[in-house]
């Protein structure tokens, strides 16, 4: 039998349609439903490797894990990673198909849905409930032709839609009415409920409002979501985590803010630690005086270097680095890091440019992708991280350039590819003094390595380090899950939501 289905869609990008998705995903697992997400074309540099070494967007990880299952790339199958400002790395069922051009892949995206409906369909035979997510608005009407990710998706899969509003953005009640005006007769009529999302204040004082948006748009409001206070993985640029704590705490983490950063999502521990601040930084004033300074992961690892040569954070950092501070790159950031990187098959920019010289690491871009899931332990290293040594630690690789390491540097990290049963282990990474680089993403999760950096940090500025603690991250990340599934029943009508999963769309 298949399963029933409901759809997400929003007036806009970050109105809150993936924690909208999370949080029922949430509610139907705990009310005794098999539940998956699904997002037919996702658009982020945060992604994820599965156990089978294949990539996905990291909301849909993090929608798997409100629903309590194994993320698969068949609730993923089209990702697209920008590469520059008009053109992106297309990963289809988790494998890269290519690099396009905008133009290239809107004349090509149509021939994509039968990979589309092939994944749906196999989620809908195992699951109970599929929850879809859309893409931006419904109503960008220069790109509704050959849609697969929002209309054409909920005819696709013949799914009942709720629109979801930010009104904290300001002007909820145009994006609503505007979005259902611009659609097709047909398009509106499967619009079955209206959600106004991150809502601040006096219910009372919006009643009026609420009702004249029923009436004007023949739609439901089905709830009223407030504004939540809540840590999960984001899907892309558009975070609020980097607006977040500006002010520097008793132990001071900046992170490189890059351009096209991806997979800031490795840094998430910290922000769970009392007494650390983790700022997003993007120019030298912002960067002040940290205790570690982070350069984290990026779809282009030679422009965006170039960036940080030209806007002077390169400048700051190897400042930093001279006074003995910490300097942690990852990825993209550990690449950096390093004496060349080259380019000749043109994978990111063509060419070569010179590192930064921090690490004896030589860097060649080719042509594969590695994508492994990893676990092992650090390597015997010395500095002010030297108590991490022999500290076990997991995470996965994901990175299209080979690096090597000249005699006189030391590996950081001795892992393995455990998902596909390997038992060989390979050193990773590179150190110098207090400089490190490692192609691990998530490679602080674990609680063990986050406490131990931060104790570090603690023990270098001359601070008792014994009262400094960390959260098991993954019990952490259940408990928001279950605040944002708490949030949501109170002011949700949820009696309606199921009657329209329930009729679904002839």
């Amino acid at each position: 039998m298949a399963a029933k289905v409901i759809m997400i869609q929003g007036t806009m990008s970050n109105a809150g349609k993936s924690l909208l998705t999370a949080g029922l995903c949430r509610i139907f697992k705990q009310d005794g439903y098999r539940v998956a997400p699904f997002k037919s074309q996702n658009m982020a540099l945060n992604s994820f490797i599965t156990e089978e070494g294949l990539e996905m967007g990291r909301a849909q990880v993090m929608q798997a894990e409100a629903a309590g299952i194994r993320p698969s790339v068949l609730m993923n199958p089209i990702l697209l990673k920008p590469t520059n400002d008009t053109g992106s790395q297309v990963i289809v069922n988790g494998e890269v198909l290519g690099n396009m051009s905008a133009r290239e892949y809107f004349a090509y995206k149509k021939n994509l849905i039968p990979q589309i409906m092939e994944a749906f369909g196999k989620l809908s035979e195992e699951y109970d409930i599929v929850v879809i997510e859309g893409a931006g608005s419904p109503a960008e009407i220069n790109l509704k032709e050959d849609d697969i990710v929002n209309m054409g998706m909920a005819k696709l899969a013949k799914a009942p839609v709720l629109l979801v509003g930010d009104i904290d953005r300001g002007g909820v009640f145009a994006q609503l009415i505007g979005t259902v005006m611009l659609l097709e007769e047909e398009e509106r009529n499967m619009i079955k409920g209206l959600v106004i999302n991150k809502f601040r204040g006096d219910k009372s004082i919006l009643d009026p409002g609420i009702r004249m948006l029923e009436e004007k748009a023949g739609i439901p409001v089905v709830g009223v979501a407030p504004y939540m206070q809540l840590e999960v993985d984001d899907e892309d640029s558009l975070t609020e985590r980097f607006e977040g704590k500006r002010e520097a705490g008793l132990i001071d983490i900046a992170v490189v803010r890059l351009p096209r950063i991806s997979n800031f999502t490795d840094f998430n521990p910290f922000e769970t630690m009392e007494g650390v601040s983790l700022r997003y930084v993007k120019t030298p004033g912002e960067l002040k005086d940290p205790d570690m300074v982070i350069l984290p992961g990026t779809k282009n690892t030679m422009e965006d270097l170039l960036w940080l040569r030209q806007s002077g954070m390169e400048a700051a950092v190897l400042k930093l680095a001279h006074r003995g501070k910490v300097i942690f790159g990852v990825c993209g950031g550990y690449q950096m890091l390093g004496e060349t990187l080259k380019d000749p098959m043109g994978v990111e920019a063509g060419g070569e440019v010179k590192g930064m010289g921090l690490l004896p690491v030589d860097t060649v871009f080719a042509g594969d992708k590695t994508r492994t899931r990893v676990e092992g332990s650090f390597e015997g290293i010395s500095g002010i991280l030297e108590e991490l040594s022999g500290v076990p630690l997991e995470g996965y690789e994901i990175h299209m350039g080979v690096s090597t390491l000249r005699e006189e540097a030391k590996p950081v990290t001795r892992i393995r590819n455990y998902a596909c049963g390997e038992q060989e282990q390979k050193l990773d990474g590179a150190y110098v003094g207090n400089v490190y680089g490692t192609y691990v993403h998530g490679v602080f999760d674990r609680e063990e390595v986050a406490k131990g950096v931060v104790r570090a940090l603690a023990k270098e500025k001359g601070l008792d380090a014994s009262g400094i603690t960390a959260v098991d991250f993954q019990a952490f990340k259940e408990s928001q899950y279950d605040k944002l599934a708490a949030g949501l029943r109170e002011h949700l009508d949820l009696e309606r939501i199921y009657r329209i999963l329930d009729a679904g769309i002839e």
